[in-house]
């Protein structure tokens, strides 16, 4: 399938879920959504689609170009791909889904700045790929993955219940577009603007706390790990910054928190507000001018959560960014334990 054909069908999805869905879908719907993916599949392709709970594959995630496991877009069929859309969009709110299927296109773009020719299988919108992990028609516990460059998306259920969806990795390049049709597109704004927002609100003397380095890291700094973790302790906590400041704080949070379900965005945001707002901190590292060739990466990170900006890569127009729960990513441990006690 051309990525073309690809992205016509997204933008064909988009509008017609933007008047069909709302925000607040029981997390059941991923199993039915599921369900029925996995139905319209050939046995052939269940193979490849589908593995145990438990394997170490569930934890092979990345957000690099490169061949993965699982089933890829480009190889299902009109009405296969029409259930794996209805999934991903129960797996995520509006807002995630909108920004993971405009990264999806954004390799034709990325295509055509790179002068690759047309038929360029590096940057092939349909070389995304779909994972499941368990199965959703008879086991309690199981999860889902979707994967490919910039984009990586890992869900954990249990009793048809979102309990994890992370890590949760989405990126873009060129961060803005800077010629063609789409000249001007940047996905990934919010994300960028309400994080030099909080910066410039600080005053010098905040600024001494938030900024931990003159240069920004090449990447986000838990990279592509199994467990996240980022030892350093420095920058502003959320008490330090006065009641304005705190607004756009959780402005800047809540954009992050709020790729997925309204109801799992709730959830998550109750486990770090139980956790405490002021052991939050917010840390800055590059530059503090927005725009082209001034990298800076940002962070927000507490007892429940790492959220992680960066943008170094081609002259500061290439962002990666990641929410980790420091507890639940892949579900977390106790789910995994839970899953082999019950001997799905």
């Amino acid at each position: 399938m051309k990525s073309t054909a690809l992205t016509l069908i997204f933008a064909s999805v988009t509008i017609l879920s933007c008047h069909s869905q709302i925000n607040n879908k029981q997390t059941s719907e991923i199993n039915v959504a599921a369900g029925k993916f996995l139905v319209a599949l050939s046995s052939q392709q269940k193979q490849i689609t589908q593995f145990r709970f438990e394997e170490d594959e569930r934890y092979n995630w990345h957000f690099i170009p490169k061949n993965r496991k699982g089933i890829a877009i480009k190889d299902l069929n009109s009405t296969q791909r029409k259930t794996f859309i209805d999934l991903l969009h129960a797996s995520l709110g509006d807002t995630g889904f909108q920004k993971t299927n405009a990264i999806v296109q954004l390799e034709d773009i990325l295509r055509i700045v790179e002068n690759r020719p047309a038929n360029d299988e590096y940057r092939n919108a349909g070389k995304y790929y779909i994972s499941i992990f368990g199965n959703p028609l008879t086991d309690s516990i199981w999860g889902w993955r979707f994967e490919g460059h910039h984009i990586s998306l890992n869900f954990s259920l249990n009793n048809n219940r979102l309990v994890s969806a992370t890590p949760n990795f989405l990126g873009a390049n060129p961060a803005v577009v800077l010629n063609g049709p789409e000249k001007g597109k940047q996905i990934l704004k919010d994300e960028t603007e309400l994080g030099f927002e909080l910066l410039h609100s600080l005053d010098s003397r905040q600024k001494e706390k938030a900024i931990i380095n003159v240069e920004a890291p090449a990447d986000i700094i838990t990279g592509a790990s199994r467990k996240a973790i980022i030892d350093d302790s420095r920058g502003i906590l959320y008490h330090e910054l006065n009641g304005e400041q705190q607004k756009v704080f959780m402005q800047l949070l809540s954009i992050y928190i709020h790729r997925y379900t309204r109801l799992f965005a709730m959830d998550m945001m109750n486990e770090i507000m139980s956790a405490g707002l002021n052991n939050l901190l917010f840390a800055w590292a590059g530059e503090q001018q927005i725009g082209l060739g001034h990298p800076h990466y940002y962070r927000i990170k507490g007892p429940t959560i790492i959220i992680e900006y960066d943008n170094t890569q081609n002259n500061a127009n290439h962002v990666h960014t990641v929410v980790r729960d420091l507890k639940n990513d892949f579900g977390g441990d106790e789910l995994l334990e839970h899953y082999k006690q019950n001997k799905h």
